[in-house]
């Protein structure tokens, strides 16, 4: 109501910002479908998830496999082995998530390449209870699957985790991330050539800024797949959008644009 007197700015900083739209530049190189060319936004619905849930390993085991669909990975290639939850220890003190739950510091997930050729993803059972972060989870980890295991990375670059963030954004899963960022406050480097804080994982102001690119070149002013959104996590978004609508301040553009066509 009074966003005529506040000018509109970018949710993340100028590093970030950069770097999303670089590396949404490159990632519309590695991949044909994604959701900036047709591939659907995946919303936390029945639709999407039509499979009953209730945290035993089977119920994971199905989620995981319809996650490697979401995500172009041939779930038959794909490992799963389970993380046991810690006994007799509680949550790091301080540490929360998007949602304010307590954070574990042991990791949620795991990728691995097997001898074989194929894949081993370990998920933390901690995890289990909570299959909106399960989901982002294992979005993740299938994202180092499409990015190390097709030898798209190596894996040691500075920017690994982040890219594999933002992987799982542009195959459309990026709700998930949102609503359940990675511990992103920790292990903070800087941007090349910068004085500015590199997160080891996308903040959440850097989500919502890659998400607000996906309702921008649709032409969404108020897209219906933002009200999956966690309150802060829809502001992030909202910010963003409201920048990109105001300026057009973004050099990256899809393929489609590009070529002129829809």
């Amino acid at each position: 109501m009074l966003g005529w007197l506040f000018k509109p700015s970018c949710p993340c900083d100028s590093a970030a910002k950069d770097w999303i739209e670089t590396r949404l530049e490159w990632l519309a190189t590695e991949f044909d479908e994604s959701v900036f060319n047709g591939r659907p936004i995946v919303l936390p619905k029945p639709e999407f998830f039509p499979e009953k849930y209730d945290g035993s390993k089977e119920s994971v085991r199905s989620l995981l496999n319809q996650v490697c669909v979401y995500m172009g990975v041939d779930p038959d290639t794909v490992r799963m082995k389970i993380i046991a939850e810690p006994k007799n220890r509680g949550p790091e003190f301080g540490l929360v998530d998007g949602s304010g739950r307590a954070v574990w510091t042991d990791p949620a997930g795991l990728f691995e390449e097997r001898e074989d050729g194929r894949f081993r993803v370990s998920l933390s059972q901690a995890e289990f209870p909570y299959p909106m972060a399960l989901v982002g989870t294992m979005a993740h980890e299938l994202a180092h699957v499409r990015l190390i295991g097709e030898r798209r990375l190596h894996g040691d670059e500075y920017d690994n985790e982040l890219l594999t963030d933002l992987t799982v954004v542009h195959q459309g899963l990026g709700i998930f991330l949102a609503n359940s960022p990675r511990a992103w406050e920790s292990q903070f480097t800087k941007w090349p050539d910068t004085d500015l804080h590199k997160p080891e994982y996308m903040s959440p102001p850097m989500i919502g800024w890659a998400l607000a690119h996906i309702a921008w070149f649709r032409n969404e002013a108020k897209p219906a797949w933002a009200r999956h959104l966690s309150f802060g996590a829809k502001a992030n978004f909202h910010q963003g959008l409201r920048y990109l609508t105001a300026t057009a301040d973004s050099w990256y553009r899809p393929e489609w644009l590009k070529n002129g066509r829809m």
